[in-house]
């Protein structure tokens, strides 16, 4: 790339760095749970809303069981956290829940986790900044008027972010993560303080609103339903759990310990403030509806298509704190910020996961390499892509977003904790020390537990979810299974075939002879620079080569071929159809046909030019020969340039760019010292 076209690169994403700083990338606890956990943490600013909008549709008296949801959830959680610490225990080199899908229950399941894992890492930019957007939206109306554009530009902004490597982008990310979860626990002090020992009544802003339920009298198997739907919209709150299992490389040693305690303390963070906002949502009488123009109604009037309906933690945060307080406006601003960062976690987890899986050869091998800030740039390039389509089609609406979520998530949950059920039964099997043994059956009793619960998880969430868009979600991992299954094959069929032999073959025997064949248009220095590099080969054979497209033309070639005596024997090929490359594939192909044994190197002679438009004007019928001949078995295509004036003008301008120092600039090479001309003393 020029210099002129580094310049912006440099401003975005700063100086490119060298391999062997890539242990200056690693992260510390501190600025880890941020980058990795952000997701599970910031999910507790949608998921108690989401639970509270099942249960409207049986009316208010079913908002008594949003309790049971979150201990249930928590519950949930836990189990989760805890068979993950096994995981990054076991398996520390980052390949998380499909190296061990793969390296336990074959690679099969670990191409149906990793196809989910992908589908859930888009979603999971998705849904968090369409969700960021509208808590944005609830203090800042502009926002919400254009969510789509807002959200793409968020996706925009994280991409260059994430582009100028982790512990950059990671430190960015600490302090607004840090303020959310201050701010959350902080209003979940304040309300149990006013609430038990003032005895303030707290009130929501929707406190007033009736709910008209689309259901009323839900019982028996329905109410079971629906209980189950709440408890599966819930379950978003773990989404993100496995990217700190994918991301223990990222950690600074000992890794496996640091990834496991910032597991554990992003449990215990996410469970608090998860259960807390439940709690306060229950005391301030939070009312919510997934359709609230209808279904909210107040002094018996349907509010109507134009009602905004606020996240339950923005209606928390004003009955604690106080509609357009300081620490209302902190807290909201905390949260879409936090929620926009939370799609870090899938700009950390997908990259990774894509360049193991291109290392695998089921991705293309350009996800593999690392950009000029040691990350894996095309990786984040591909999600934010994926991620903006989602959000384009959908509308950046949450709700109908977040439909689509949490299988991916289960799917990988459940596959993962079975195949380290199988991991510990192969390790039993040849550990004789009792206290070794001990542990791992232990640590195996975990794990099946969680294969049991995010299996029977994953079958609620299939059922209540499938025909709200959970089936989207299903065809995306059928869609990323079947490519990377024929990425795969072709990577296998191509490796097979260009295998070197044991034995000589016929890519090892010298050819018989070397038909040279030059050509030519009109007798111009490209064409003479051709066939004077042509006669330096000092080929069995060479001629020059010509079609016969304007009589005229042609006429005028054999003249001055003739008047300058030039000693290669020129053809002219005959083309009624006034065509160029039909005729040369055709008689290269008889050369061939004649002397199987034989090699034709067709030498063609290029102009090189000094701007893009002039690419335009030359050398097109020499592009589509080498295409056509790249095709044809047995032909070597060599192309001569010929530098115009335009070239050499453009080199002059590369060479003042490269003298000018740009902002941000890498040096490649030691400075150049001056010699001294003073003797030293």
């Amino acid at each position: 790339m020029s210099k002129l076209t580094d310049v912006p690169k440099r401003i975005l994403i700063g100086r490119a760095l060298r391999s062997d700083r890539l242990g200056e990338t690693l992260l510390p606890k501190r600025v880890a749970l941020p980058v990795f956990a952000s997701d599970p943490l910031s999910s507790v600013a949608y998921a108690p809303g989401e639970v509270l909008l099942v249960l409207s549709i049986a009316g208010l008296s079913a908002y008594h069981f949003s309790p049971w949801i979150a201990v249930a959830v928590v519950v949930l959680m836990f189990t989760v956290v805890a068979s993950y610490r096994q995981n990054v225990h076991a398996y520390p080199s980052g390949g998380g829940d499909y190296e061990v899908a793969t390296t336990n229950l074959g690679p099969k399941a670990g191409l149906t986790v990793a196809s989910a894992l992908l589908v859930d890492y888009v979603l999971t930019v998705a849904v968090s900044i369409s969700s960021g957007i509208e808590n944005l939206g609830s203090a800042v109306p502009f926002v919400v008027e254009n969510k789509v554009a807002c959200a793409i530009g968020v996706i925009v902004l994280l991409t260059l972010m994430n582009l100028r490597g982790v512990r950059e982008s990671g430190t960015l990310f600490a302090i607004p993560t840090y303020v959310f979860v201050t701010g959350v626990f902080l209003m979940i002090a304040w309300g149990a303080f006013r609430g038990v020992v003032l005895g303030d009544d707290m009130r929501a802003p929707t406190a007033d609103f009736e709910i008209k339920p689309e259901h009323p009298g839900l019982a028996g198997f329905a109410l079971l339903f629906l209980l189950l739907r709440a408890f599966s919209s819930g379950c978003a709150a773990l989404t993100g759990v496995e990217a700190i299992s994918n991301g223990v490389p990222g950690f600074r040693k000992p890794k496996s310990r640091n990834a496991a305690t910032t597991l554990a303390l992003m449990g215990l963070l996410a469970v608090t403030m998860f259960c807390g906002i439940i709690a306060l949502a229950a005391a301030t009488d939070v009312r919510m509806a997934e359709n609230p123009g209808r279904d909210l109604v107040h002094n018996g009037v349907p509010l109507g298509p134009d009602y905004v309906q606020d996240p339950v933690i923005s209606q928390v945060a004003e009955a604690v704190f106080g509609h357009g307080s300081f620490l209302f406006m902190i807290l909201a601003a905390a949260t879409a910020l936090v929620l926009f960062l939370a799609a870090n976690t899938a700009y950390n987890g997908f990259p990774l996961l894509g360049s193991i899986l291109a290392q695998d050869r089921y991705l293309p091998r350009q996800l593999h390499t690392r950009g000029d800030r040691l990350a894996f740039s095309n990786g984040i390039v591909l999600l934010a892509g994926a991620a903006g389509l989602l959000v384009w089609a959908y509308g950046a609406d949450s709700t109908r977003l977040i439909q689509l979520y949490i299988v991916g998530v289960f799917v990988s949950f459940t596959l993962s904790q079975t195949g380290m059920v199988r991991h510990w039964n192969r390790l039993l099997r040849a550990e004789k020390d009792p206290a070794a043994r001990r542990h791992m059956i232990r640590s195996r009793a975990i794990n099946a537990f969680g294969a049991f619960f995010t299996g029977v998880v994953l079958v609620v969430v299939l059922l209540t979810k499938f025909t709200h868009g959970a089936w989207v979600a299903l065809l995306g991992m059928c869609v990323f299974y079947a490519t990377m299954t024929a990425i795969r094959r072709h990577y296998d069929r191509v490796a097979d075939e260009i295998a070197a032999p044991d034995t000589p073959s016929e890519d090892t025997v010298r050819p018989s002879r070397v038909h040279s064949v030059v050509l030519v248009s009109k007798v111009h220095r490209p064409a003479l620079r051709a066939l004077a590099y042509a006669k330096l080969l000092r080929s069995d054979t060479l001629e020059a080569l010509s079609v016969n497209v304007d009589a005229e033309e042609t006429r005028a070639l054999r003249e001055e071929w003739e008047r300058r005596d030039i000693d290669v024997p020129l053809k002219v090929l005959d083309s009624p159809y006034r065509e160029v490359t039909r005729p040369v594939i055709e008689y290269v192909k008889s050369l061939r046909a004649r002397s199987p044994r034989d090699v034709v190197s067709v030498i063609i002679p290029e102009y090189v030019v000094g701007h893009w438009y002039e690419h335009f004007l030359h050398n097109q019928s020499a592009l589509r020969l080498k295409g056509r001949l790249l095709f044809t078995p047995g032909v070597m295509v060599t192309s001569v340039p010929y530098q115009l004036e335009s070239s050499e003008a453009a080199k002059l301008r590369a060479r003042r760019r490269q003298n000018w120092s740009a902002p941000g600039s890498v040096r490649r090479g030691p400075a150049e010292r001056t010699k001294d001309t003073h003797p030293r003393t």
